[in-house]
C-alpha cells in the first residue's frame, strides 16, 4: 500500500532541518564517476588530420560582454565537480554549494532576484566555512557524538514531519533526493557543533547580580509595562475647548476642590459632586488599568503617586484633572523575582550572541582559508 504524499508543511520542516547543515561533505552520500573529457568522432579526427587551410580574414566583430553563467545543475551530465574553498585541511566543493543553494531555495520557496544569486552563493559559502571551522574545533577538542544523540535528533524531526513510522519517514526523505545516511551524518555534525559551542561559548558566559540590578534600574519603566494599577480622577472640563476664559475657569474650580482634597474630604464624594466626566457617578473610578494603556503624560502623573495619594490639578487637552492612585502593582516579591529571571535571560542572550560572534571571528582569523569561487 502506498503511503500518502506528505504535505507542504512536512516538506518545509524537513528542508529547514536539512538547511541547518551547510557544512560537511555534501548533502548526501553518493559516489559519482567523473564524466570523461570530450572526444572526437571519426569524421572530426579525419578533418583534423587534413592540412590546415589558411582562413579568409574577416573584419573584427564587436564582442558583447558575457553574461554571468548560471549555477549549473547538480545532475547535469557535463558538470565536473571542483574545489571552491579550502578551509585548513578540508575542502568545500561546487556540488556541496549547489546542494546548499537548492535546499535553501526549496525551503524558502522564493525565487532569487536577478543579480542576487552571486551574493546568495557567497552567504551560503560563508556559512559552510563557519560550519567546517566549528567541526574542526570539535575534532580538536576530541568531542564525540553517541548514536543515541543522533537518534534523538532524528526522532524530533520525524515528529515534526508527522511521519508515523520509520518507513514513512524514509519515504519522505527519499522524496527529497536525500539518503537517510546523509541525514544522519548531518545530524551528527549538528550535535558536534552544538557541543563545541556549549564548551567554547555558553559555558563561558556569566551574569552577575550587579548586572541584573543595573539593568533593572535602567529599564524599570519598560519592565513595569503591563503591571496593573487602580486610579480615580475628577475632571474640570474647559468648555468650549481652546477658550482661555474657559481654561481659567476650569483651573479655578480645580483649585477649590484640590483644597478640599488636601483638607481630607472623601475623594469619592468630591468626584460625585464636582467631576464633569462620565465617571462622576462612580466616584471618578477609572477602573483597573494596565501600564501603557493611558497617554504617557497622564500615566506618569498617576504612577508617580503613592497608593492613597492624590495629585495637584494637572492640565490635559480636556481641562484639569485631580488624580488619585488607589493601588498599583510593583516589582516586588514574586513579580520582582520573575522580572530578574527575565533580565538574566536577556543578558545571557546578549552575551551569548556577542561571545559567539567573537569566537567565530577568532577561529576564522587563525584559519587558512582559500576561496576559489
Amino acid at each position: 500500500m502506498s503511503l500518502p504524499r506528505p504535505g507542504l508543511r512536512c516538506l518545509s520542516v524537513l528542508l529547514l532541518f536539512l538547511s541547518l547543515f551547510w557544512g560537511g561533505c555534501g548533502w548526501f552520500s553518493r559516489s559519482k564517476a567523473i564524466p570523461p573529457g570530450p572526444t572526437l568522432s571519426t569524421s572530426e579526427a579525419a578533418r583534423d588530420a587534413e592540412p590546415k587551410r589558411r582562413p579568409t580574414p574577416t573584419p573584427p566583430q564587436p564582442v558583447a560582454a558575457p553574461a554571468p553563467a548560471p549555477l549549473p545543475r547538480r545532475d547535469a551530465p557535463d558538470v565536473l565537480d571542483r574545489v571552491i574553498a579550502v578551509v585548513n585541511n578540508d575542502v568545500i566543493t561546487l556540488s556541496e554549494l549547489q546542494d546548499s543553494l537548492a535546499f535553501y531555495l526549496s525551503g524558502t520557496r522564493e525565487a532569487v532576484k536577478p543579480g542576487e544569486e552571486e551574493a546568495l552563493k557567497q552567504r551560503l559559502l560563508n556559512r559552510m566555512i563557519e560550519n567546517r571551522l566549528q567541526l574542526q574545533e570539535a575534532s580538536r577538542e576530541q568531542l564525540t557524538v553517541e548514536d543515541a544523540e543522533v537518534d534523538e535528533q532524528l526522532a524530533e524531526v520525524r515528529k515534526q514531519v508527522n511521519a508515523r513510522t520509520q518507513e514513512e519517514f524514509e519515504q519522505i526523505v527519499k522524496a527529497q533526493g536525500v539518503t537517510l545516511e546523509g541525514i544522519r551524518k548531518r545530524a551528527r555534525d549538528q550535535v558536534l557543533i552544538q557541543k563545541v559551542i556549549r564548551r567554547k561559548v555558553a559555558f563561558r558566559i556569566t551574569v552577575t547580580e550587579h548586572e541584573i540590578e543595573q539593568y533593572l534600574v535602567e529599564n524599570r519603566e519598560k519592565l513595569e509595562t503591563g503591571l496593573s494599577y487602580h486610579a480615580r480622577h475628577i475632571l474640570f472640563a474647559a468648555t468650549p475647548p481652546g477658550s482661555e476664559a474657559a481654561l481659567d475657569a476650569a483651573r479655578g474650580r480645580a483649585e477649590e476642590v484640590w483644597a478640599k482634597v488636601r483638607a481630607g474630604e472623601d475623594f469619592v464624594e468630591l468626584a460625585k459632586r464636582h467631576s464633569e466626566d462620565s465617571t462622576a457617578k462612580d466616584g471618578g473610578d477609572l477602573g483597573v488599568l494596565k501600564q501603557g494603556e493611558l497617554a504617557p503624560e497622564v500615566e506618569r502623573q498617576i504612577l508617580r503617586l503613592r497608593p492613597g495619594e492624590a495629585s495637584a490639578p494637572f492640565r490635559s487637552p480636556l481641562g484639569f484633572h485631580i488624580f488619585k492612585l488607589e493601588w498599583k502593582e510593583g516589582l516586588a516579591g514574586e513579580t520582582l523575582a520573575q522580572a530578574k529571571q527575565q533580565i538574566r535571560d536577556i543578558l545571557i542572550r546578549q552575551k551569548y550572541a556577542t561571545r559567539l560572534e567573537a569566537w567565530l571571528a577568532e577561529i576564522r582569523k587563525r584559519a587558512i582559508i582559500d576561496i576559489r569561487l
